[in-house]
């Protein structure tokens, strides 16, 4: 069992990798980034400090491949221009489950990219295609289910979706 496994209660079958070195995102972890597209980016600025930035664009380009189209983001690309391992992660706040994505990330100008990748953003986000520079695309190395530990003490999905919607709600 990878040690973060045991750190954050997880079981092995949460951490996905497929044949030979490749990784596969299951399809839970496909669902839970199709549902909440928008992905919390790690990435390392010039002076060695960790930065963070919501994208709200990401979807699935294959099972070894994300992507988001990029907006706004001029710090995030710039330092993924001079580092490019990124980690992203998606949550469901109201199941209280997340995928953790690790991963190398490439900026694809919008005169640069392939059929593919112009396609899969047209068909998610087709009002957004005039306004995106480009494309992030992200190559997985490292895909990882995270479950609250609240299951670990025998809580449902039903009990933690009723309990952390009535919280939303209250706001």
């Amino acid at each position: 069992m990878p040690v973060n496994a045991v750190l954050i209660g997880m079981t092995p079958h949460q951490s996905k990798q497929g044949s030979r070195g490749k990784t596969m995102l299951s399809p839970e972890m496909k669902q839970l980034i199709v549902s909440h597209t928008a992905g919390m980016v790690g990435t390392v600025d010039d002076a060695g400090k960790p930065a963070v930035s919501p994208k709200a664009t990401f979807f699935i380009v294959d099972d070894e491949t994300i992507a988001y189209g990029d907006i706004r983001s001029p710090g995030t690309r710039r330092n993924i221009a001079k580092r490019p391992a990124v980690e992203v992660n998606f949550i469901d706040v109201v199941y209280r489950k997340a995928v953790r994505v690790t991963g190398t990330a490439t900026f694809i100008a919008k005169s640069d990219a392939d059929v593919t990748l112009l396609e899969k953003f047209s068909a998610e986000w087709p009002n957004l295609v005039s306004v995106v520079s480009g494309f992030v695309k992200i190559k997985i190395h490292a895909a990882q289910m995270i479950v609250s530990p609240a299951y670990d003490r025998g809580a449902t999905a039903e009990e933690l979706r009723v309990a952390n919607l009535a919280k939303l709600n209250a706001l």
